[in-house]
């Protein structure tokens, strides 16, 4: 069992919304790959901006989207992607992103963000989210249990039930929008999910410097098929020439990048060898 973080205090002025928006933006200063505006609640999406739930039912706001993942792809790669590649690779950013949002504050302080739909948002151009606090839950002993509105769970497995609720009801409308443009089933869609989540737990562990914590949380949160995820976290050690063990696992899904530029594929892509992932995390050169 992973010790739980010790929370700020609350103090009796605090309101639940102020303590997110806090691990929110301490989030934000710990993941650099995560460009994160922290919104005042009530706050309406701005121009530019849409929620999973608005890229459902406009899909002018979807074209819009993919186009500029499109356009940032030939930029940086030089070739222009299948529209299924461009729309997998969206989904990935968008699906890695939010599960960051919501499983941050349960990784870094055991609070578990019960977002309502629209709270976490996406830029239209660039990979940039906004997220309005709310409230959340938490366990017995967090000093703002008795704040109004907070939930509180009897133990870590109910909260791990309320954080993978919590990713599945915000990812569900990326699925429902990205999905038919991706041209994958459920299943693959929901491994996708599973990926992300899992992923976003594992690099917020190794940017505080504590990888193997991340690992256990991450598998302790998705120790095998937990629906609607089809798959658990399933890491596994590669050991180097000087005995160092590497953990690594193999993605249910696949985001496509390797269509894209076929020497980089991910390093957790299914169509990567684990000697080559080995090359990879021990720095040497790639094969003549």
């Amino acid at each position: 069992m992973i010790p739980a973080p010790v929370s700020a205090p609350a103090r009796p002025s605090t309101s639940a919304a102020a303590l997110l928006a806090s691990v929110h933006r301490r989030l934000r200063a710990l993941c650099p790959a995560l460009d994160l505006t922290v919104a005042e609640p009530p706050s309406p999406v701005r121009q530019g901006w849409a929620d999973g739930a608005e890229l459902v039912l406009r899909p002018d706001l979807l074209d819009a989207l993919l186009d500029d993942e499109s356009r940032r792809i030939l930029e940086r790669h030089g070739r222009t992607p299948r529209p299924d590649v461009a729309a997998s690779r969206a989904l990935h950013a968008k699906l890695w992103a939010v599960s960051l949002v919501v499983s941050g504050p349960w990784y870094l302080e055991r609070r578990v963000p019960l977002l309502r739909a629209g709270d976490v948002r996406t830029r239209l151009t660039g990979d940039a989210y906004e997220v309005v606090p709310g409230t959340f839950a938490c366990l017995p002993g967090d000093p703002a249990a008795t704040l109004p509105g907070v939930r509180v769970v009897p133990d870590e497995e109910a909260l791990r039930a309320a954080l993978r609720a919590a990713v599945a009801g915000q990812v569900r409308p990326l699925l429902a929008a990205l999905g038919p443009r991706v041209r994958r089933g459920p299943r693959a869609l929901w491994g996708m999910a599973g990926d992300d989540l899992v992923s976003a737990v594992w690099y917020l562990g190794r940017m505080l410097g504590e990888e193997e914590h991340a690992v256990r949380a991450a598998g302790e949160l998705l120790p095998g098929p937990v629906g609607p995820f089809p798959g658990g976290a399933d890491f596994r050690n590669l050991t180097g020439r000087d005995g160092t063990r590497y953990p690594t696992r193999t993605r249910l899904g696949c985001c496509l990048h390797y269509t894209v530029v076929p020497a980089e594929a991910c390093a957790t892509c299914p169509r990567v060898r684990d000697a080559e992932r080995l090359r990879r995390l021990e720095g040497d050169p790639p094969p003549a």
